[in-house]
C-alpha cells in the first residue's frame, strides 16, 4: 500500500513532464528553422529601395491611392501585396536584435526614402484626381485604435517567424495585408494634397504605430531565437554599438508603449461614451440629432444636440452624475437643446434646412425635367394623331382602294449590335393588295410627306 502511494506522485509527475514535452515539441520554433545567417541575409536583401524595388513601390502607391479614391477594398489589398514596405521595418527590428548598427542605419535610411517617396507619390495623385471626396476606406486610416496596435504586433511576429523558416509560406504577404502599411501613407498624401493636416498627422501616426510594433515584434523573436549577434574586433566599439542600440530601442519602445496605452484608454473611453448616449439619452419625446466625442487625458467632453421636448436642469444634472457609472471620469457633458438660441445649434438648424432645401431643389428639378419630357411626348403624340388623319385623307385621293391607315414611331432593338433606334412605321389596309410599283410609290410619297429618312411600310 505504501509502494502504491509512492508510485502515485511519480506517475503524476511523469504525466506532467510528458505533457510539457508534448507542448514544447509542438510549439518549438527551432524546428524547420532556416540557418540564422540565411535569415539575416534574407532580411537584408529586402531593405534596399532602389532600381526596380523603388519603381514597384511607386506603382503600388498609385494602385493603393486609386483604391482609396474609388473606395475599393480589393484594389487596396492588391496594392498591399505588391508593396515592399515590410523590408526596412523588419530590418530595424533585426538590427536591434543582433546589435548591427550598420544594418540599423541602412534600414532607417531606406525606410525614410520609402516613406518620402510614398507620400510624395500619393500627394501627386490626389492633387490631380477629380474625385476629392474622402471615402470610408480612406477615413478608416486617419485615426489609430487599439486594434491597429494588436494587428501590427501579432502581424510582425507572424512575419519574422515565417521569414525564419526554410520554406517560405504565404504568411509574409498576409502580414503585408493585415498590417496595412501602405494605405496610411496614401492617406497622409491625401491630407497634404487637400490641405487637411488632421488627416495627414492621423494617418502618419497610424503608420508610425504599425512600423514600431512590427519592428518590436521582430526584435523580440530575434532575441528569443538567439540569433547570432554581430561580433566586433574592437571591444570598445562593440560597447559603443551596444549602447547606441540600447538607446535606440528604449527611445522606440518607451514612447510606443505610452502611445499604445493612450490608444487603449481612448478606445475604452469612446466605447463607454457611446454606451452612455445609447442607454441614458433615450427620451420619449426628445431625440439625439448629433453627438461629438472629444477625448483628452486630463478632461474629456461629450457634446450632444437634442431636438424635441426640452429636458430640465435636474435631468441634465442626473445625466452628469451618471457619467461615473460608465467609468467616464473627468468627462464633462454639454447638452444643446432646440430653442437655446446658441450659435452652434443655429448653425446645425441652418445646415439641416440647407440640406432639405438642396434635396427638394434636386427633386423639383427632376420633376420639372420629367414633366417637360412628358409634355413634349404628349405634344408629339397629338401632332402625330392629327397628321395621321391628314395623311390618310391625302392618300385616299391617290389610292382609292385604301381602307385604313396608321402612322407611328416605334423603338426597334438591334440585337446584333446591342443598341436601339427609333423608326417611323406606317400601316395601310387596301380592299385589294396593290402591286409592287404602287406600294413603292406609296412609300416614297410617305417619306417626302413626313420628311423622314426611312419609313417602314406594312401592307395588308
Amino acid at each position: 500500500m505504501i509502494q502504491d502511494k509512492d508510485k502515485e506522485p511519480l506517475g503524476i509527475r511523469r504525466k506532467i513532464m510528458m505533457a510539457l514535452l508534448f507542448f514544447r515539441d509542438r510549439f518549438d520554433l527551432h524546428e524547420g528553422k532556416e540557418d540564422e545567417l540565411e535569415t539575416i541575409d534574407y532580411v537584408k536583401k529586402n531593405i534596399e529601395f532602389k532600381g526596380a524595388n523603388l519603381w514597384i513601390l511607386i506603382f503600388a502607391i498609385f494602385v493603393a491611392s486609386v483604391g482609396l479614391n474609388v473606395n475599393s477594398t480589393a484594389v487596396i489589398i492588391g496594392a498591399m501585396l505588391i508593396s515592399p514596405l515590410m523590408g526596412p521595418i523588419m530590418g530595424i527590428g533585426m538590427a536591434a536584435g543582433i546589435n548591427d548598427f550598420e544594418l540599423l542605419q541602412r534600414s532607417l535610411k531606406n525606410l525614410g526614402i520609402a516613406v518620402l517617396i510614398s507620400i510624395l507619390t500619393s500627394t501627386i495623385y490626389f492633387s490631380f484626381t477629380p474625385l476629392n471626396e474622402a471615402q470610408s476606406e480612406l477615413l478608416a486610416r486617419t485615426e489609430p485604435s487599439i486594434w491597429d496596435v494588436l494587428i501590427a504586433l501579432f502581424g510582425g511576429l507572424a512575419g519574422i517567424v515565417a521569414g525564419s523558416r526554410k520554406e517560405k509560406s504565404n504568411a509574409i504577404p498576409g502580414v503585408a495585408i493585415a498590417t496595412a502599411l501602405m494605405p496610411p501613407l496614401c492617406t497622409a498624401g491625401y491630407g497634404l494634397a487637400t490641405g487637411n493636416l488632421y488627416y495627414f498627422f492621423g494617418a502618419f501616426y497610424l503608420f508610425f504605430i504599425n512600423s514600431v510594433f512590427i519592428s518590436l515584434s521582430t526584435y523580440l523573436i530575434v532575441r528569443f531565437m538567439n540569433f547570432p549577434k554581430k561580433e566586433f574586433l574592437d571591444p570598445k566599439r562593440e560597447q559603443t554599438v551596444k549602447r547606441y542600440i540600447t538607446i535606440f530601442t528604449l527611445l522606440t519602445v518607451i514612447p510606443s508603449v505610452y502611445l499604445a496605452y493612450n490608444i487603449v484608454t481612448r478606445t475604452f473611453w469612446e466605447r463607454s461614451a457611446k454606451e452612455f448616449i445609447k442607454t441614458e439619452m433615450d427620451f420619449p419625446r426628445t431625440q439625439v440629432i448629433a453627438s461629438n466625442l472629444v477625448y483628452n487625458s486630463d478632461s474629456s467632453g461629450i457634446e450632444i444636440s437634442l431636438i424635441g421636448e426640452r429636458i430640465d436642469d435636474d435631468e441634465i444634472q442626473r445625466l452628469q452624475n451618471k457619467l461615473k457609472v460608465f467609468s467616464l471620469n473627468k468627462t464633462h457633458l454639454k447638452i444643446k437643446q432646440s430653442g437655446d438660441g446658441g450659435t452652434d445649434l443655429n448653425m446645425l438648424r441652418s445646415d439641416i434646412l440647407k440640406d432639405l432645401y438642396e434635396r427638394n431643389e434636386l427633386l423639383i428639378q427632376n420633376k420639372d425635367q420629367k414633366i417637360s419630357f412628358l409634355e413634349n411626348e404628349l405634344s408629339q403624340y397629338a401632332e402625330s394623331s392629327k397628321q395621321v388623319m391628314d395623311l390618310a385623307n391625302e392618300a385616299k385621293i391617290n389610292h382609292t382602294g385604301l381602307q385604313s391607315f396608321s402612322l407611328n414611331r416605334a423603338v426597334v432593338a438591334d440585337v446584333t449590335q446591342n443598341k436601339q433606334d427609333t423608326i417611323l412605321m406606317a400601316y395601310a389596309k387596301f380592299r385589294q393588295k396593290p402591286n409592287d410599283q404602287e406600294m413603292k410609290r406609296f412609300q416614297e410619297w410617305l417619306k417626302i410627306r413626313t420628311k423622314a429618312d426611312t419609313v417602314s411600310l406594312i401592307i395588308q
